[in-house]
């Protein structure tokens, strides 16, 4: 499905998919809400979990602490049906538009990853009020290593 890396022009002003995975196998994904735009997660890819986004059009991503490959939604149902998928100039990020299966992506449980802002005196204020999931409910017997 990808093509071996040949030079600059293939890479920015060629049709060939040559993405170019960093030094663990890996491409940052930034993944938005196909209708609003609203940024929904920050997420990894490696080979693998591109190649299935590609070929089943619901996004794969690789976790980086758990080193496995995951289908988002299948623990939650909150599958990530995508859109569109753009590649940057130089194939090192990826960019998904999705359609999202009970309209949030964040395990913590509110629609985007993004919930917070920085003020301008570094505290961080809550953009999302509400949660559109009850993560216990939803994750009842799993260890989330992202929890301290």
């Amino acid at each position: 499905m990808f093509s071996k890396r040949k030079n600059v022009y293939q890479i920015e002003e060629g049709k060939e998919l040559a993405p170019r995975f960093d030094a663990d196998g890996l491409l940052p994904v930034v993944t938005t809400d196909s209708t609003t735009g609203e940024v929904l997660m920050l997420g990894y890819m490696n080979e693998e979990a591109l190649k299935k986004t590609v070929e089943t059009r619901l996004a794969h991503y690789f976790s980086r602490s758990r080193k496995l490959l995951w289908k988002k939604g299948d623990t939650s149902g909150l599958y990530q049906h995508v859109v569109e998928i753009r590649i940057d100039d130089d194939q090192d990020a990826v960019w998904l538009r999705v359609r999202v299966d009970g309209g949030a992506s964040c395990h913590v449980g509110y629609r985007s990853c993004f919930y917070r802002a920085i003020t301008d005196d570094g505290a961080l204020e809550f953009k999302e009020k509400e949660k559109v999931f009850d993560p216990e409910e939803v994750y009842p017997n799993a260890e989330n290593p992202t929890r301290i």
